[in-house]
C-alpha cells in the first residue's frame, strides 16, 4: 500500500498512539502512516463528523474512525478534533492520518469474470455464483464481488461499497443490482426499503411438502438466542428482531425432498433459510439450519433467479432471469425433482 504524507504536520504522528488492528508490531509497514485530505460536500453539510469520515473513507468501519478520532488523529480545518459529534460545513477541511489495516487494504481493484446480465451507465445486474463472498470481511479481504466491482468500472471507487445496495449470502448463488453511482445507490436503497423491489429465489428443501401448495410465513427474525451465529423465528415481546414475510409455493414434490419458489416481502437476514426451517423443511445441504448435504450439492440449495424493478434514472421495467446453476439443477434431478420455471 503507497502511503503519501500531503501533511507534514500530521506525517510526524506517532503511528503507536493509532488503534489497535492486529498487526504484527515487528512488521514495518505497521509502522507507516497514510495521510488523507478529504473535502465535505453538500451532501454531508451539517453532519456529524463521524458520520461525514465514515461516507469519506468507506473502506473503513465507523468504530474505527472514532477511534481515530479519539486519538487525535483527525484535523478538521487544521485543528485537531477528538468529538464525534462534532458537526462538519460544506468546504471544510479534513485531514486524517492513518495505518494500513487489512480492512483498508481488501478496497483494491481485483479483476475477475464477473456474470453481468444488464448493465447500463447508471447500474448493473450480476449473476453471482456460489462460493463467491460479496464483501470483504475477516477471513475474507480479497477476491469478493466488491473487489471485482472496483475493477470492472473505474467509478466504483467514488461509491460506497462500490454500489452493492442488497447482499446474497457466500454460498447462495444469483441475481444482484449494483449502483454505479452515489444517486442510484441512494434510489435503489429507497426501492428496496419501500419494498419495490421483486426478488424471487428458487430452493431444494428436505421432506415431502404437505398441505397447500402456495403458503405464507410471516414470522419475525432476530439472533437466535442459543446460538449467537444463527438466525430465527422470534417472538418480538420477549426478543429482538424484525418482521419477515415470505410467499412459499411448492412446484415439484417427493416423499423426501420438495423444490420451491420463494418470494421475499421483506429482506432480512437468512430470512428464506430460516422460514423454511420454521416449516420443517431445511434447504438441503444447510448445515447451519440443520439440511442435510443430498443430491451432490455441498452449499445451500439457494438461488435468487429473478429481480424486477423500475430503473430510478430511465423509467425502464427490468424483469432480468438467471437459470439455477448446473449443481441446483443435478441435485434436483438427483432427488428425483422436477424443474419447471416459474411464471
Amino acid at each position: 500500500m503507497a502511503l503519501t504524507a500531503l501533511n507534514p504536520a500530521l506525517a510526524s504522528l506517532d503511528p503507536d498512539a493509532l488503534p489497535d488492528d492486529g498487526t504484527d508490531p515487528g512488521d514495518e509497514e505497521a509502522h507507516a502512516v497514510e495521510v488523507r485530505q478529504l473535502q465535505v460536500p453538500m451532501d454531508l453539510h451539517t453532519s456529524r463528523l463521524d458520520k461525514a469520515l465514515a461516507e469519506l473513507v468507506p473502506e473503513f468501519s465507523r468504530s474505527y474512525l472514532q477511534q481515530l478520532l479519539g486519538q487525535g488523529a483527525v484535523q478538521l480545518n487544521g485543528q485537531a478534533v477528538q468529538k464525534p459529534a462534532a458537526k462538519v460545513k460544506l468546504g471544510d477541511q479534513l485531514t486524517v492520518a492513518m495505518r494500513p489495516t487489512a480492512q483498508s487494504q481488501a478496497f483494491k481493484p481485483e479483476a475477475m469474470a464477473l456474470n453481468v446480465v444488464f448493465e447500463d451507465e447508471h447500474l448493473l445486474v450480476v449473476n453471482k455464483p456460489a462460493g463467491l463472498v460479496v464483501h470483504p470481511a475477516p477471513g475474507n479481504w480479497s477476491g469478493t464481488l466488491l473487489n471485482g466491482l472496483l475493477a470492472h468500472h473505474a467509478g466504483a471507487v467514488q461509491v460506497p461499497r462500490a454500489g452493492i445496495v442488497h447482499r446474497l449470502d457466500k454460498d447462495t448463488s444469483g441475481l444482484m443490482v449494483v449502483a454505479k453511482t452515489r444517486a442510484v445507490m441512494d434510489a435503489l436503497v429507497a426501492l428496496i426499503a419501500q419494498r419495490d423491489v421483486s426478488r424471487r429465489y428458487l430452493a431444494l428443501g428436505q421432506g415431502g411438502w404437505q398441505g397447500a401448495p402456495m403458503q405464507t410465513v410471516d414470522a419475525a427474525i432476530g439472533r437466535d438466542p442459543r446460538n449467537r451465529l444463527r438466525m430465527a423465528v422470534v417472538d418480538l415481546q420477549h426478543s429482538p428482531g424484525k418482521t419477515a414475510r415470505t410467499d412459499i409455493t411448492c412446484l415439484s414434490t417427493t416423499t423426501a425432498h420438495c423444490l420451491v419458489h420463494c418470494k421475499l416481502h421483506t429482506g432480512r437476514t437468512h430470512q428464506i433459510r430460516v422460514h423454511m426451517q420454521h416449516l420443517h423443511h431445511p434447504l438441503v445441504a444447510d448445515a447451519v439450519y440443520g439440511g442435510a448435504a443430498e443430491g451432490g450439492l455441498q452449499r445451500q440449495a439457494l438461488h435468487a433467479f429473478a429481480l424486477q424493478f423500475v430503473h430510478p434514472i430511465t423509467g425502464q421495467d427490468l424483469a432480468l432471469r438467471a437459470p439455477p446453476p448446473d449443481d441446483f439443477l443435478t441435485a434436483a434431478e438427483k432427488l428425483g425433482l422436477q424443474y419447471n420455471c416459474p411464471p
